[in-house]
């Protein structure tokens, strides 16, 4: 087991994920140090960050929220980068050893570009850069010699489970979906949702544009086009289970009839520090598995009909292309506009199956391409909202 010190670029330190990400961090025993940390809006926090863990660059990309920042309680020796280009420096800066890519949405994309340009190991928490640009993410990757590893508890407990046999041995991957807040409700109850509802989930403490993705079910839509690219397999191989405990986070089935599941308490800490460790295995800040309480673990197929989300991220997964840029943008516009009152629950998935049905699909698109599709369909979604 190496001891030397792995620096680390913490993209989004602010979000659920970067706070998780700092307290595996500061639990490591010096075996992981914060090298730089980014923040959006909340610089305030990001400032308290700075000040615990003392890292040598803080990026804001927020230009408002930085002009109004007050800086004074910065460390002295940590330097404020700005902008895109902050992120492209510090991700490209030879001291940086992994970087973590926890950007929230469509934004986080060109973060985790630059670093794979730089050839270096990157560990995923933004799923949607490979639902937008998988094949381009992934060849990108493989030219630049860089790594991927997963944080999301899904893709990290099937990377966990892959390692008991060979790719070419896997029959199918299944990942888990706790069901949300409205695991239970009819389809008719889903029409009276309220914002407050759909951020009650049951077993995870997230973000509300996620919580809100997995009221949907759209954020396990969007990990079915990120497995896809991610473990090269085929949509027909991956199939999603409703497991509302939240503690078998995914399975993989062999050929030989073996499952192989991934068992621990819904904490992000521990896929973020495989990803942050791997290979090697190390006592953390994880909340552990108590096997002497009684545990029951249920499992269930989803339904189709209350969450069309599935279907469409099973489409998008099959087809490539725009479609994955398209769904994730309509996506991301939409939960928005169901956060600020202007559309109803309900019609967050109908306003996504709008958007993907009616756009101009493109089967080879460049990074180019991706970001102007990215556009028109948040475009479209307001256009959608506002008729």
């Amino acid at each position: 087991m190496s001891e030397s010190i792995q620096n680390v670029a913490l993209l989004g330190s602010t979000g659920s994920i970067g706070r998780s990400a700092l307290e595996v961090i500061a639990a490591s025993r010096d075996r992981l140090s914060a090298y730089a940390l980014t923040g959006h809006t909340k610089l305030d926090r990001l400032a308290q960050q700075a000040q615990q863990h003392g890292p040598r660059f803080v990026v804001t990309t927020d230009p408002d929220a930085a002009n109004s920042w007050d800086r004074s309680g910065l460390p002295t020796g940590t330097e404020v980068l700005s902008g895109e280009e902050g992120i492209a420096r510090i991700v490209s800066d030879e001291q940086v050893d992994i970087v973590l890519a926890a950007i929230v949405g469509a934004a986080g994309l060109q973060g985790t570009w630059a670093a794979l340009e730089a050839g270096k190991t990157v560990a995923l928490a933004n799923k949607e850069t490979l639902v937008m640009a998988g094949p381009l993410v992934m060849e990108l990757a493989r030219e630049r010699n860089a790594r991927m590893l997963p944080v999301d508890s899904e893709h990290s407990a099937v990377f966990q489970a892959m390692q008991s046999g060979q790719n070419r041995e896997v029959e199918r991957i299944v990942l888990t979906a706790s069901g949300g807040p409205f695991l239970d409700r009819s389809l008719a109850d889903l029409a009276n949702v309220t914002v407050d509802d759909a951020l009650a989930h049951p077993t995870w403490d997230m973000g509300p544009k996620i919580t809100v993705d997995s009221a949907t079910m759209m954020n396990k839509a969007l990990e079915i086009i990120e497995a896809r690219w991610l473990f090269d397999m085929e949509p027909e191989k991956i199939d999603v289970v409703i497991h509302p405990q939240s503690i078998v986070h995914s399975l993989v089935e062999f050929v030989d009839g073996s499952v192989i599941a991934q068992m621990s308490p819904p904490d992000m800490k521990l896929p973020i520090q495989y990803a942050l460790t791997w290979p090697d295995r190390v006592a953390g800040a994880a909340t552990r598995l108590d096997l002497t309480d009684q545990i029951t673990l249920d499992f269930r197929p989803p339904d189709l009909e209350r969450f069309e989300a599935l279907r469409l991220g099973h489409e998008a997964a099959r087809v490539g292309g725009t479609a994955g840029a398209v769904l994730n943008a309509a996506n991301e516009a939409a939960v928005a506009g169901f956060l600020a009152g202007e559309i109803p629950f309900a019609e967050i998935t109908t306003a996504c199956r709008n958007v993907l049905e009616n756009h101009n699909f493109d089967p080879s698109p460049s990074l180019a391409d991706l970001m102007a599709i990215d556009r028109w369909a948040r475009l479209e979604v307001s256009r959608w909202i506002s008729s």
